[in-house]
């Protein structure tokens, strides 16, 4: 999923109340003393025999955890006799940055965004693949080699987002009358602390299918302004459509609404909006699978034309800890079996040059993703603010919502982007396109 949590970066703790120095000097030797006994146990377990073990932290829960620790991670432990404690958290990315503030990083971590780890990267925390991982197994718009020449992360799991679903049984004139009523769309903004998300997407896709993936590129990596013609165009593209700033039940309710839910209306009686913007990971929710969910491209829908690139983005997998066993992890992660074994739950999608297109792939839906992931006609442009460096792409989520709730603001809200994408020692990614 394309939740983007905060950055790396954590606040500094307040001031705390003065204590005497008797209980602050206590709490101190029985903090040493419990961490000499935890060294201590721990080295017992060693001598013991006992299997070794790797941390990784990733954003899956529920049923998606289920999913990978049956298919991916027991049989890893099951091979090498390594134990694998793993951490899912919704709120990945602060759970990392506390984590790495602390000195006490988990040895692999899967994350959404390029752009958080390339910071990572530059503060030395991540640790090269290139003798762990075939570059040639995964394009460069989903290993992407940094300015240092090293290549730091690669997917586990891929998705497309340049799509539009809709209910099975709607025609072809239903569905082109449906674009052209916001209230036909199915919005839902909210995503906890990464809410806007799911806006930023549709402007970045409007933006990819307009005008190309060079333009898209340019932006995405830093080069082109947020108040040019071409930005600023898929913006107001994105107000005309779902109905910003004539519609204001409808604005209220996507303010209001998770993204997990913005589809529930589908499935109703009567039946509320009918198409939705988003990645094929939505597919799952129970309204489009109630409604047996069917997609057409964006570009297709929205422009009538064939896509020329395809909005894509993953989870990715890189190396903060290295230690034999976090290194027989990325090995395992990056292989094609276990790429393999992950598609087969249409959890998601590998992009592992090893594997057909449409492995593991069962109904149509996943097969035809499948194949467009692979699309030779066409590029494959990283999500751009999953690219973007953590502070601009959560001040994109946020002005994305307050461009819903406020369209007069846009020019302000452009500007201050603007400002924040010059300030100095930002890391942006050099490529976010594969350019097939």
């Amino acid at each position: 999923m394309s939740a983007r949590p905060g950055g790396p970066a954590t606040a500094a703790p307040g001031p705390r109340p003065r204590r005497s120095r008797r209980p602050v000097r206590v709490v101190t030797v029985v903090a040493s003393c419990l961490a000499v006994l935890a060294a201590v146990a721990v080295a017992g377990v060693r001598a013991l025999g006992h299997e070794p073990s790797v941390t990784l932290l990733a954003n899956w829960t529920g049923g998606d955890e289920r999913h990978f620790r049956e298919a991916v991670i027991e049989p890893f432990e099951r091979k090498y006799r390594i134990r694998v404690d793993y951490q899912g958290s919704n709120a990945e990315s602060q759970v990392l940055g506390a984590d790495v503030e602390a000195g006490t990083p988990p040895d692999v971590v899967v994350l959404t965004g390029p752009g958080e780890l390339a910071e990572y990267a530059r503060q030395k925390h991540l640790v090269p693949l290139e003798d762990l991982v075939r570059h040639a197994d995964f394009g460069p718009s989903w290993a992407t080699p940094l300015t240092d020449g090293h290549v730091y992360w690669f997917p586990l799991k891929a998705d497309l987002k340049s799509i539009v679903w809709y209910p099975a049984g709607l025609g072809e004139r239903e569905l082109r009358d449906a674009v052209r009523r916001p209230a036909a769309w199915c919005v839902g903004m909210g995503s906890g602390a990464t809410s806007g998300w799911p806006g930023t997407d549709w402007i970045e896709d409007i933006l990819l299918q307009r005008h190309g993936p060079a333009v898209y590129e340019r932006w995405a990596s830093g080069g082109l302004s947020w108040r040019s013609p071409q930005v600023k165009s898929a913006w107001t593209a994105w107000r005309g459509l779902i109905g910003a700033g004539g519609h204001p039940d409808l604005v209220r309710r996507a303010l209001k609404t998770p993204y997990q839910s913005a589809s529930d209306p589908v499935a109703a009686r009567p039946r509320g909006c009918l198409l939705e913007h988003q990645a094929s990971f939505i597919r799952g929710r129970p309204a489009w699978r109630q409604t047996d969910g069917r997609y057409v491209s964006s570009a297709e829908l929205l422009f009538g034309a064939a896509p020329r690139a395809w909005e894509v983005s993953g989870d990715l997998v890189a190396l903060l800890h290295d230690t034999p066993q976090a290194r027989k992890l990325i090995r395992h992660l990056a292989s094609a079996d276990a790429q393999r074994a992950w598609s087969e739950g249409e959890s998601g999608f590998s992009v592992h040059a090893g594997l057909p297109p449409a492995a593991g792939s069962g109904s149509a839906w996943h097969r035809s993703l499948a194949l467009a992931l692979r699309d030779e006609k066409a590029a494959h442009c990283f999500d751009a603010s999953d690219a973007m460096p953590p502070a601009v792409r959560d001040a994109f989520a946020e002005a994305a919502i307050e461009f819903l709730a406020h369209p007069d603001r846009l020019d302000r809200l452009l500007g201050s982007l603007d400002t924040l994408s010059g300030t100095r020692g930002l890391t942006w990614l050099p490529s976010v396109c594969d350019r097939t």
